[in-house]
């Protein structure tokens, strides 16, 4: 008997040892060429320029060679699609928002699978700010929310749709009892660029991404939706202190990387980006678009996004949001 148990173990050893070897291997020919980072949106929010440093910092700090694909579209579910079907190799990587995680709530038939794509990190975390053209005549949140009651759908908000953006915005509406024009983007950048231009009233994207159109003046910001005030807008009101008590959100970018990308890659590369995220002079960057930074684990990140999906499904309900 002790024979067979002994015979058991060396053969399931000897079928485990091609596994074993094949990934030791990919860690050792690891990377091959230029590693692919999938951005699903277009540049000029806030995931671009993190997914940007640091895909810099990794080349400089190892000599690898990194390149950002930007695949905006549907939410960043077009972008998911191409890195979730992407060979499980190491060579493709993707830094995504918080829409990923609403893309099943909002877009029917998505090209992919949730287990398709493995959660590596939480690179970290910022919030939504409320903002207007200084010739708009809001001077508070509480003035868009007068006036869009004025005028039912004519006050138009520029949105990343399947966002926490979204949410806020259904949320709002329910709770208030108007409707707004609701004009949906690509990623953050285009949701600027035509509150910049005065061709929507208002718009609810990432902070980091308004706050140098803030300081010209060039934006006039009206709230934001953490779960206190930033301590870049002190002065500010949170959206739960001018329109919907108890409301906050977030919103997040995490690292994700094709289901079956061999553990030593996934061990390497996060260990990279954590020390990058912990680092000063990332983090000093990084609250430059009032980014906090993060850099947990794998484990730690799915717990992260299982509690987010519970809270999202709910808001979702409550407030009926759909895309038109």
């Amino acid at each position: 008997m002790h024979r067979r148990t002994l015979l058991s173990g060396t053969a399931a050893a000897v079928a485990a040892a091609p596994s074993l070897a094949r990934a030791q291997a990919a860690s050792a020919d690891w990377p091959k060429g230029s590693i692919r980072v999938v951005v699903p949106f277009p540049p000029g929010g806030t995931t671009d320029p993190v997914a940007r440093l640091l895909a810099a910092k990794v080349s400089d700090n190892t000599g690898w060679q990194t390149v950002i694909d930007n695949k905006p579209g549907a939410a960043g579910a077009i972008g998911a699609a191409i890195a979730a079907k992407a060979p499980a190799d190491g060579m493709t990587w993707m830094i995504t928002f918080d829409s990923h995680i609403l893309s099943p709530a909002f877009t029917p038939n998505l090209a992919y699978s949730d287990s398709e794509l493995f959660n590596v990190m939480l690179v970290g975390r910022a919030p939504l700010a409320v903002a207007c053209h200084p010739d708009r005549p809001y001077k508070t949140f509480a003035d868009v929310i007068a006036d869009a009651k004025k005028r039912p759908g004519k006050v138009s908000v520029g949105l990343l749709s399947a966002s926490g953006a979204l949410l806020l915005t259904a949320y709002l509406q329910k709770a208030n009892g108007f409707e707004l024009n609701q004009i949906y983007y690509k990623g953050g950048g285009p949701t600027v660029q035509d509150v910049l231009a005065g061709v929507t009233d208002f718009t609810v994207t990432t902070l980091g991404a308004l706050q140098p159109h803030f300081r010209s003046g060039k934006l006039r910001p009206l709230a934001t939706t953490g779960e206190k005030r930033s301590s870049t807008l002190s002065d500010l009101p949170t959206v739960a202190e001018a329109a919907l008590p108890g409301f906050e959100t977030v919103a997040w970018s995490g690292l994700l990387a094709p289901t079956g990308t061999p553990k030593p890659v996934i061990t390497r590369l996060h260990e990279e980006i954590t020390r990058i995220v912990q680092g000063q002079e990332a983090k000093d960057k990084l609250a430059a678009i009032d980014f906090e930074p993060v850099g947990n684990t794998p484990e730690e990140f799915r717990k992260y996004l299982d509690k987010d999906v519970a809270k999202w499904a709910k808001l979702v309900k409550e407030s009926g949001a759909k895309l038109n």
